[in-house]
This record gives C-alpha cells, sequence and structure tokens, in this order.
C-alpha cells in the first residue's frame, strides 16, 4: 500500500507540473507575439503565474524581484536571436499557430521569412512615426495589423487626441487596432514606468476613441485586467471590441485567471475572446498560456476552439482556406 500511494504521489506532482501542457494539433491563433531581440541582460527563466505572491516593497530597500524561479519547472529564455526564432518557427509547425507579431522590424522580418507562409502577421505601433510614415507602412503591403498602442504607460489616455490621426488611418484602411489596457505587473509605477497610471487602464476611457471612429475594430490588449465589469459594459456598448488574455494568462495566479476569463464568457463574450500570450522570451510561454484554455473545466470544447482558434479567424477577417486542419 505504502508504495501505491507514494507512486500516485509521484504521479499528482509530475502532472501539476505538466498540467499545462498543449495536447492538441488543432489550429491555434495567438494574437500577442513581441519581436525582439535577445537582450543577455535579461536572460532569467521565469515561473508562471509568478505574481501569485505579491508583497509590497518599502522606498528606503531594494525593490523586490517577482519574475521568481523559485518553481518546479521554471521556463527558460532563448539563448541568443537564432535560438529565439528557432524555436518560435518550431512551435507554429509543431502546434499549427498562426501569430499576430509586432515590435523589432528586423526580427520581425526574420520571423516572416522563416514561417511557412502566411502564419506570422506583421503588426506596427505608431511609435515614434508620423501620421504620413504610419500610413505608408500600413499601405505598403507587409504590416497588416495595428499594434501594441500603449500610452498607459506615458500617462494618457487612449482617447488621446495626439493618438486620434493614427486610428484614424486604420479606420479608414480596414486595419484592426490593439491597444493595451490593464495592469503591467505589481510596483510598475514604482520600478520601472514612473508615468504609468492604473486608472488609464479603465476600458471606460475607451468611448470617446470608439464615439468618434465607429467603424474602427479594436481589441483589448490583457482584456482590461482587472476591470471585468467596466470590460464587459464597454464590449456590450460596442459590438467591434474584443479582448485577448495575453499577459495576465501567465503572470497573475492562475485561479484568478481562470476567474477572470469565466466571468467574460458568463457574461457572454465567449465569442469575442481571442487567445494571446504577449510573448517575448521564453519559448515554453506558448504550450504553458495554451494548457491554461485547454485543462479550463467551465469551458466547453466549443468554446476552447473559439478561444484558441475561431474568434480571432474572425476578427481578423482570415479565410479558413489560409489555415492548416488536421486530418
Amino acid at each position: 500500500m505504502k508504495k501505491i500511494l507514494n507512486l500516485l504521489l509521484i504521479c499528482c506532482i509530475a502532472g501539476s507540473a505538466f498540467a499545462q501542457e498543449k495536447v492538441t494539433k488543432q489550429p491555434v491563433f495567438d494574437v500577442h507575439v513581441h519581436t525582439m531581440k535577445v537582450n543577455p541582460a535579461w536572460l532569467s527563466s521565469m515561473c508562471p503565474w509568478f505574481l501569485s505572491d505579491m508583497p509590497g516593497a518599502d522606498p528606503n530597500e531594494q525593490a523586490p524581484f517577482f519574475m521568481n524561479q523559485d518553481c518546479v519547472d521554471p521556463l527558460p529564455p532563448a539563448k541568443n536571436d537564432q535560438h529565439m526564432q528557432d524555436e518560435v518557427i518550431k512551435r507554429i509547425k509543431d502546434f499549427n499557430m498562426t501569430m499576430i507579431a509586432f515590435g523589432d522590424a528586423e526580427v520581425l522580418h526574420n520571423w516572416a521569412d522563416a514561417a511557412p507562409k502566411g502564419r506570422i502577421i506583421p503588426g506596427i505601433s505608431p511609435g515614434t512615426l508620423t501620421v504620413e510614415q504610419f500610413r505608408d507602412s500600413l499601405e505598403g503591403g507587409f504590416y497588416k495589423v495595428m499594434a501594441e498602442v500603449a500610452p498607459q504607460y506615458q500617462g494618457m489616455s487612449p482617447s488621446d487626441m495626439t493618438l486620434d490621426p493614427y486610428f484614424a488611418v486604420a479606420e479608414e484602411l480596414n486595419i484592426p487596432a490593439g491597444i493595451h489596457m490593464g495592469t503591467g505587473g505589481n510596483g510598475m509605477a514604482n520600478l520601472t514606468q514612473p508615468k504609468y497610471r492604473a486608472s488609464l487602464g479603465d476600458p471606460f476611457l475607451l468611448e470617446d476613441l470608439l464615439a468618434r471612429h465607429p467603424k474602427l475594430k479594436i481589441w483589448v490588449m490583457h482584456a482590461g485586467y482587472p476591470m471585468a465589469d467596466h470590460m464587459i459594459a464597454l464590449m456590450g456598448a460596442n459590438a467591434y471590441v474584443y479582448v485577448d488574455i495575453s499577459g495576465m494568462i501567465w503572470s497573475y495566479p492562475l485561479d484568478e485567471v481562470h476567474a477572470y476569463i469565466k466571468r467574460l464568457v458568463q457574461a457572454g463574450f465567449g465569442k469575442r475572446i481571442m487567445y494571446g500570450t504577449d510573448f517575448m522570451m521564453w519559448p515554453r510561454l506558448f504550450e504553458t498560456s495554451m494548457g491554461v484554455i485547454e485543462h479550463a473545466q467551465y469551458l466547453s470544447e466549443d468554446q476552447k476552439r473559439d478561444i484558441l482558434f475561431n474568434n480571432a479567424a474572425r476578427f481578423f477577417r482570415m479565410d479558413k482556406d489560409d489555415f492548416e486542419w488536421p486530418e
């Protein structure tokens, strides 16, 4: 009996460590992938749901490091740019993935060239571009998406009029736009982004923008976490608004992640939730994040398929002929 109990214990431990692994070859659409060059100074393993313990800090002491490695199976970072590219392309092929990717232009072009045709859909953020440069970039044919607009880090509302001409271009060209709304991590305003304001992640701040651009199709990145009520109200009033569940899906406590997704589904918006990772440097983050949805007991198989693929394919107006389907 003792041997049996020990065996069961080992199985339970192993099962919990790999509970988030992907187990299907059905198509997956990740709408939030960053392309960036590997910085050796950032190379650190990461434990998923690392914000499960967020102690306060003291301004007279060194700030705590929240990317902890204190878990059974931390996710290792990519070793260099080529390793990063190889690992991303491997997952595109192994997991039948399509990705909305944006960030460093050189890395983005390299990934697009290396990936199977159409699997990397390039996005571009206004950044420091003039309105004319932004328009030229979208009309050039390579970039298909406006992403990631993140005025919250600059202490600005997404409805700030300085951003309005860029959204006008996206509306005119029928280009979907992704907007950062939600939290950025524990102690963001103290540690790394002094202009960051939590209040500027309120989904209600999008209302003026949407009223000025009634044909603009947007997706709220990070699903406006943790402001579920305002996110639900905004989506109820605006039929062209979707959300992605990136970032929060692997950083906040797992029970909290499930509760937030379940809240949106219970409110009737299961057809407007899109899977995303907010991928940066940890290749196994893809299967870890997919597993959150695939093992969610409160979701039906159809709801899982919607979140992992169908909703994004519809939002980005993709034809099913663009994707490989399993036999």
